[in-house]
């Protein structure tokens, strides 16, 4: 930062301590936040949009279908070379790498996050990678929301806080639901639900909103209007949907997982490139509609007119046979996760949650349309089962069972829906939950033990550096040392009363402690006849540094009731923990938390 810069910033931070409290600046701070990531919301949409208009280029409109097949591996291409020869870095997962930021980096992201999603994420989905914006909209608003509560020297609670701001701005400039946003924020990122918080998301909330109309219009991303009324005759059709999107979103985690584990056998990004650009370029050849976000498919659905939303297909298929459009819009279900899933690990950049949506609204409009075509006399509205689709697939899939309710609702006027919303989202949130026990944002997180939740208790073990708890300054001693040897270069040295034993490969063997050779201390006849080997003895427990968490080192000292545990690492001995200095951490991290 130049000195003109620092000097202007240290004025004005010295100014707001005169004149500001910690609260009032923690409110502009959110509004400036909510600006800030609707900007970078806008730009991501935009962006996106003004690649996309390359297909509607007269001299391209006669090539369309070869197009689907070519254009995802350009912009794949085009995404392979930025991240080789500029960024050098890795890009995650918006949400899952803003999650892991909060629990194991206090809250701060790169700044680099800023524009890595900005420029990647559009040509992966303006050249028809099959994933959504939310996710980088996201990571672009966390790490505007991270760096802007570092410039201004706040707090890790504060610095969390307006993560969760840039979050529910991010998505509130996206879908202009500003309420979902909040409740998206408070579920996802599992911010507390308290006055204090509750008063800077709503602020950030309203600003993105804001911002976005600013620079869009009125124009939304879902355009649909509520006409047909709930009809309580359908409460049994929409239990039956609530158990089929709970199996989908089971399918669409299942399937996630899968293919993200094979593309990692792959340790080469070129070899990866190559594989999933031609996967996803077959399929988008023979089903267009999985072609980018999908948007079109959703709008075009709501609308009724399905023909639209399926689009042209190379194969020679009537679509005036609705079993045949039946067939298809199932098709997309099944493939959407597949060709999601392939474009991240063929080095797509993008999210999970607007491919989750499209998935659902195929499978619910194919669902109504199975009723009112199976000749049982039955008639069901198609618009609202594809909307109550969507909310079973977001439910399951995110487990945000209450950003579904509300997105839904907000975005279409739905709240006349507000019972098969509930119904379904919480049968499809209980079936997935069931089968998978977290969402494709945490499972990898919560296995590792860096999920942050709603236990204030577990967040703050989670947070806990292990390596400012391990002590190293213990003298160890080979098996071959005698005690004569044992008193003189390490009891006669050493301030500790415990002493490890470690063979050449330096791996752990047992310990000696003073109270263990108290009594022969003093007994020259032993020095030269009893060794380490023979005094040493196994530890009450061994914590992995490798593998064990905070909270199961925490778990090892109430098992063991020891004081002192030794650390290994890559089968080496490490070092030591002892139980008050793990304690004394763990307050002053509380007092972090809670302040």
């Amino acid at each position: 930062m130049p000195v003109s810069t620092k000097s202007l910033l240290r004025k004005f931070l010295i100014w707001k301590y005169k004149h500001l409290s910690e609260q009032q600046f923690i409110y502009i701070l959110s509004i400036l936040v909510g600006f800030l990531a609707g900007i970078g919301t806008v730009t991501l949409k935009n962006l996106t949009h003004y690649i996309r208009l390359l297909f509607e280029l007269d001299f391209l409109k006669n090539y369309q279908n070869s197009l689907y097949f070519v254009f995802p591996i350009i912009g794949l291409f085009l995404v392979y070379v930025i991240k080789q020869t500029w960024l050098k870095k890795h890009i995650g997962h918006g949400i899952s790498s803003t999650l892991y930021a909060i629990s194991k980096l206090n809250g701060i992201i790169p700044r680099y996050n800023i524009y890595a999603a900005l420029i990647t994420a559009p040509l992966t989905a303006g050249f028809g990678g099959s994933v959504g914006l939310q996710g980088p909209a996201v990571s672009v608003g966390s790490a505007l929301g991270s760096n802007a509560a570092r410039l201004f020297h706040m707090n890790t609670k504060t610095r969390m806080l307006l993560i969760g701001c840039a979050a529910a701005g991010a998505m509130a400039s996206m879908f202009k639901a500003p309420i979902a946003a909040i409740i998206f924020a408070i579920e996802v990122f599992s911010l507390d639900i308290a006055f204090t918080s509750l008063v800077p998301l709503l602020l950030a909330s309203v600003s993105a909103v804001v911002t976005s109309y600013m620079f869009l219009g009125t124009d939304i991303l879902l355009r649909f209007q509520l006409t047909d009324k709930f009809q309580v005759n359908d409460i049994a059709f929409y239990v039956v949907l609530s158990v089929v999107t709970g199996l989908a979103s089971v399918y669409f985690s299942k399937v996630f997982f899968a293919i993200t584990n094979f593309f990692k056998q792959f340790e080469s990004r070129a070899k990866r490139l190559l594989i999933g650009g031609v996967a996803i370029g077959t399929m988008l050849y023979f089903i267009p509609p999985l072609y980018g976000e999908g948007y079109g498919i959703m709008n075009n659905l709501l609308k009724g007119d399905h023909l639209a939303a399926i689009g042209t297909t190379p194969l020679d298929l009537d679509l005036s046979n609705i079993w045949i459009v039946i067939a298809l819009l199932l098709g997309i279900s099944v493939f959407k996760a597949i060709a999601m899933t392939t474009t991240f690990g063929a080095g797509g950049v993008g999210g999970v949650f607007i491919p989750t949506l499209v998935m659902g609204s195929a499978l619910g409009n194919a669902f109504a349309k199975i009723i009112n075509h199976i000749g049982l006399g039955f008639h069901v509205s198609e618009s609202n089962f594809t909307l109550i689709g969507m909310t079973g697939l977001m439910a399951g899939v995110l487990h945000a069972p209450l950003t579904a309710i509300f997105l839904i609702a907000e975005i279409t006027g739905g709240y006349e829906l507000f019972v098969p919303l509930m119904i379904v989202s919480a049968v499809s949130f209980a079936i997935t939950k069931y089968y998978v026990s977290h969402s494709i944002y945490t499972l990898k997180l919560a296995e590792r033990g860096e999920l942050m939740t709603h236990d204030k208790d577990q967040n703050v073990l989670m947070v806990l550096d292990i390596d400012k708890v391990i002590e190293t300054n213990f003298i160890t001693l080979t098996p071959e040392m005698k005690l004569g040897e044992i008193l003189n270069e390490a009891v006669a040295k050493s301030s500790r009363n415990h002493f490890p034993v470690v063979n050449d490969e330096h791996e752990f063997l047992g310990v000696i402690r003073l109270d263990d050779i108290r009594h022969m201390m003093f007994d020259n006849s032993l020095y030269d006849k009893v060794d380490a080997a023979s005094l040493m003895h196994a530890d009450a427990g061994i914590i992995d540094y490798d593998a064990d968490s905070m909270h199961d080192i925490m778990e090892k000292f109430k098992t063991t009731g020891a004081w002192n545990l030794p650390v290994i690492k890559k089968g080496k001995y490490y070092g030591y923990i002892s139980k008050s200095k793990l304690l004394t951490a763990y307050r002053r991290q509380l007092i972090k938390f809670t302040k």
